[in-house]
C-alpha cells in the first residue's frame, strides 16, 4: 500500500454504524480544513503514489480534487481513491479518467445488505445504496472498473442473507468487477457485537461460500484467498498488511497523510479515538510475545499457522487491545486448515506442515528481537511456479 491522504480525516456524509472510524468522531477529532501545499509536500516526503481515503474523500470540493489528481498524474503517474460512491458525479468520472486515478468502492451489497451502511434513515440510506450502485454501473460502462471491498456481518452475510450476496457477486462479476476484497466486522463497542456480529461459525460458513464461489468466477480476485495461499507457501513479499507482523503505532503498510501534512497510521487500532503520532522505527513485541504467549492467554504458542498469520491484524484483537492476537482467531485457523488440505490433496507440502517451520519460525524470532522486518519469501529460495503453489523451498536460514 502506498500514501493513504486524508484531506477531511474521517468526516463522512453517511454513518456506517460499525466504522472502526467511529470512535475517532465521538471523540471529535474530525478535521474540517486541510492545506493542499501541505498534503504535497508530505507526500513527496513519503515518495507516494497516494490514494485518497477517508471518511468519505468525495466531500473534498472538486476544484481541490482536481488539484490533487492532476498533481499525482504528472508526479506518479496516477492515484487512487477509496469511496463509498454515493457522491459520484460526472465530473469526478472525467476527472478518474483523465488523471489515471484507480477506484475503489466500500459497499456490503444491495438494498437491504448495505443498511448497516446509515444515512440518517432508512429512505435515505436506500437511496444512498442505490446512488452506489448506480457508480459502479457507470465506472464499470466508462471503463473505470473500480474494486470492491465488502464488509462481512449480519446484515448482509447470515445464513438467510448470504445466499443475496453471492448473487449478487456474480452480477458485479458480469459487470466487469474483477477485484473483491472481503472484511470480517472489526468490532469496537458492544453494540455493534450485538447487532452486527456474526458467530465464528457464520464467519466460517460465509468465506467457505465464497470460496466455492471463487472457482465459478475465474475472472474475480478474492485477495484474500490468493493471499493466505501465498502465505502457506511462503510468498509474503506482496500480501495484504494484516497478514505481515503490522506494529500499531508505524503501520509499515499504510502511511498516512493528514489534511494539515501531518504523518499518521492506520486508524484500525485508534480505540480510544485517537490518531497518534506515527513512531520513527517499528516494534515487534507484538509479534515476540504472541510466539510465546499460551493460546488461553491470548497469544499464539503451539499455532502451525504463526507464521502465515502472526495473530492477524491488531485492530481485530481479543478485547480490543492490539498485544492480543485477533479475535477471528478460530475462523482464520479453519480456513487455512481448508487451504492446506488444497495442497496436500496436490501431493505439495505448505509450510505449515513442512520440516523447516521450526527454523523459520526462530529466525523470524530472531530478526524481530533485532528490530529488523523479516519476510519468509527473503529466507526461501523458491522456483519460478511458487506462486502457484509449486515451489520446492529450500532455506536459506
Amino acid at each position: 500500500m502506498g500514501v493513504e491522504v486524508r484531506p477531511l480525516g474521517v468526516r463522512c456524509n453517511i454513518q456506517c454504524q460499525y466504522c472502526y472510524q467511529n470512535p475517532e468522531r465521538d471523540a471529535g477529532n474530525e478535521e474540517r480544513t486541510y492545506d493542499i501545499a501541505l498534503m504535497k509536500t508530505a507526500i513527496d516526503h513519503e515518495g507516494g503514489p497516494f490514494s485518497l481515503f477517508g471518511g468519505e474523500p468525495l466531500l473534498v470540493p472538486e476544484d481541490d480534487l482536481e488539484d490533487l489528481f492532476h498533481w499525482g498524474h504528472d508526479h506518479f503517474g496516477g492515484s487512487a481513491i477509496q469511496t463509498n460512491g454515493s457522491l459520484l458525479n460526472d465530473r469526478h468520472l472525467d476527472m478518474f479518467a483523465r488523471y489515471n486515478v484507480n477506484v475503489g468502492v466500500s459497499v456490503d451489497g444491495p438494498g437491504e445488505l448495505n443498511d448497516a451502511r446509515w444515512a440518517g434513515s432508512l429512505a435515505a440510506t436506500r437511496e444512498r445504496t442505490a446512488r452506489t450502485m448506480a457508480a459502479i454501473e457507470r465506472l464499470c460502462a466508462a471503463d473505470l472498473v473500480p474494486s470492491l471491498i465488502v464488509t462481512l456481518h449480519r446484515g448482509n452475510a447470515s445464513a438467510e442473507r448470504l445466499p443475496v450476496l453471492i448473487d449478487w457477486i456474480g452480477e458485479m462479476a458480469a459487470a466487469g468487477i474483477t477485484s473483491i476484497r472481503l472484511h470480517l466486522l472489526e468490532v469496537d463497542s458492544p453494540v455493534v457485537r450485538l447487532k452486527y456480529a456474526l458467530s465464528a461459525e457464520e464467519n466460517l460458513a460465509a468465506l467457505l461460500a465464497f470460496l466455492r464461489l471463487e472457482s465459478g468466477l475465474p475472472a474475480v480476485r478474492f485477495d484474500l484467498f490468493q493471499d493466505m495461499r501465498a502465505m502457506l507457501v511462503g510468498m509474503d513479499d506482496r500480501n495484504t498488511c494484516v497478514w505481515t507482523g503490522c506494529d500499531p503505532y508505524t503501520t509499515r503498510a499504510v502511511r498516512g497523510v493528514e489534511g494539515d501534512g501531518r504523518r499518521t497510521n492506520c486508524g484500525r487500532t485508534n480505540k480510544e479515538g485517537i490518531d497518534f503520532v506515527k513512531a520513527d522505527r517499528p516494534g515487534f513485541e507484538r509479534y515476540l510475545a504472541l510466539y510465546q504467549t499460551p493460546q488461553d492467554a491470548g497469544g499464539c504458542q503451539g499455532c502451525r499457522f504463526f507464521l502465515m498469520c502472526k495473530g492477524q491484524c491488531p485492530g481485530t484483537a481479543l478485547d480490543g487491545d492490539w498485544r492480543n492476537r485477533t479475535e477471528h482467531c478460530a475462523v482464520w485457523t479453519s480456513l487455512y486448515e481448508r487451504l492446506e488440505g488444497e495442497f496436500l490433496r496436490r501431493g505439495l507440502v505448505p509450510l505449515s506442515r513442512h520440516p523447516i517451520r521450526p527454523r523459520l519460525e526462530a529466525a523470524f524470532m530472531a530478526v524481530w528481537s533485532r528490530g529488523g522486518t523479516p519476510s519468509m519469501s527473503g529466507m526461501l529460495r523458491f522456483g519460478a511456479d511458487a506462486r502457484d503453489g509449486e515451489a520446492h523451498a529450500t532455506p536459506a536460514v
